[in-house]
């Protein structure tokens, strides 16, 4: 599929590098030179140096022939603007990246519907709602919904006195009553798509698969400690920031943001429910977190738009005994170092859209005719990925019982929705038209529609 990427900075890079290693055929347009010689030269793609918004670049881009048509500049309006032209230009369908908040409230519905914007994609806003689900689920390193929250997937480490040391999954599922499945587990640098008779071991880093509501349930049959989250000190007063704190506020939680820039302070305050506390000051300074209570919050949230700031300081309020630090990286071989270092939660926005937009991508393809892909996240570092596919008529598998059919090597069928009622799996279950189902594959396998998962 031909795929035309308009402005390659941290994003728009990681959407390239997801895109080419899923085998489309992607053409990069940016203003700044030295960056389209970087991206040409790392992805081996065509890259033109120009503006999205002249017609003769586009036309040069190959816009007429583009399956899609992706904006990634650092404006909403221009990238709304090349989304526009290249509609006009014959791309079939576009995504533009809006980030502000004033372009996303409701008139923002009717202003999609005329430039004929296929999807918008607001990185800020989805960092957000990922450190929220994290904070609810603070044992948590990153949490997956599936099927409108009826399933999710938590990742966590298990402990170094866990009591499941050495015990098969096997005979874990046998031992409890609520159902759950450990779909894929991290050991040092290799990703496993465990069978039943895998044995746990202390510090393992595993997906953890089950009904929403159980969840808490199950991490208190694991002997996880799951304290709820009641305070968060967030430094930095950035976009993302302002949307985590509302979020937290409609939950009842206190939220207290520091921030060193006046002007940026006196617009928060003003843009955030009364609930919340600004403070203008640095927030790499010890002597000021622990005078705003480092030391007694549930949770720290280093979201500043430097990656090593936020990573030193995210140790410090680690050694602060802060019972969850989460600290937002951009750059991947920091967030490498950082968890090898033992700072656990790293979220990466970047990468946060680059599920999001590939997603859409497979969602596009015309190959893709048995099954639609409704959700992808890239899970466990990066070495696997958890989907959710809605099975249409033309899947050929229906109603054949999971143990009848042959599945691909490193690939398991996690769970099944059906309706209102959520399945965890066993060999006599089987999939019916109409199902949402997750499956958990390694990155080399390369899943396109639900029938990829299966041989015949």
């Amino acid at each position: 599929m031909r795929i035309v990427i308009a402005g390659c900075g941290k994003i728009g890079k990681a959407i390239t590098g997801s895109l080419v290693a899923d085998e489309h055929e992607v053409v990069v347009i940016d203003s700044k030179p030295e960056v389209i010689k970087t991206v040409s030269n790392t992805y081996d793609i065509m890259g033109i140096c120009g503006s999205a918004t002249d017609s003769d670049v586009l036309k040069d881009a190959g816009v007429n022939r583009a399956e899609l048509f992706i904006a990634l500049t650092g404006s909403d309006e221009l990238n709304m603007l090349c989304c526009f032209m290249a509609k006009k230009l014959g791309a079939k369908h576009t995504v533009a990246r809006i980030r502000d908040l004033e372009n996303n409230d409701t008139g923002f519905d009717f202003m999609k519907q005329q430039l004929e914007l296929s999807l918008s994609v607001n990185p800020e806003l989805l960092t957000a709602e990922a450190i929220y689900q994290i904070l609810k689920l603070p044992s948590a390193i990153k949490v997956e919904t599936f099927s409108s929250s009826r399933m999710e997937m938590v990742e966590l480490y298990l402990p170094q006195n866990t009591a499941v040391e050495g015990v098969s999954l096997g005979e874990l599922r046998k031992k409890f009553k609520t159902p759950f499945l450990v779909s894929v587990v991290g050991r040092g640098d290799k990703v496993f798509i465990p069978g039943g008779d895998f044995a746990l071991k202390a510090g393992d880093k595993i997906g953890l698969l089950a009904e929403k509501d159980d969840i808490g349930k199950i991490l208190e049959i694991l002997e996880i400690q799951h304290k709820k989250v009641k305070s968060v000190i967030i430094m930095g007063a950035g976009i993302t920031s302002g949307y985590l704190a509302s979020l937290l506020n409609n939950d009842h939680i206190e939220v207290k943001i520091i921030e060193k820039d006046e002007a940026v302070c006196e617009k928060m305050c003003e843009a955030l429910p009364s609930g919340c506390t600004v403070v203008c000051g640095d927030g790499m300074s010890q002597d000021l977190l622990t005078e705003e209570g480092l030391d007694s919050a549930d949770a720290f949230v280093a979201l500043s738009g430097m990656s090593e700031s936020n990573i030193l300081i995210s140790f410090y309020a680690m050694q602060k005994k802060v019972s969850k630090v989460i600290s937002k990286v951009n750059r991947d071989e920091l967030s490498g170092i950082a968890e090898k270092l033992g700072l656990e939660c790293v979220v990466s926005p970047k990468s946060i859209v680059a599920d999001v937009v590939l997603q859409y991508a497979r969602a596009l393809d015309k190959s893709s005719g048995d099954s639609q892909i409704e959700t992808l996240y890239s899970v466990m570092g990066g070495l696997a990925e958890a989907h959710e596919f809605a099975v249409l008529p033309d899947f050929k598998f229906t109603d054949i019982p999971l143990k009848d059919l042959l599945r691909n090597s490193d690939i398991l069928v996690a769970g099944i929705v059906r309706g209102h009622k959520a399945i965890i799996p066993g060999g006599d279950d089987v999939i019916k038209e109409k199902d949402k189902v997750i499956v958990i594959t390694t990155t080399k396998n390369q899943i396109y529609k639900l029938s990829d998962v299966f041989r015949k």
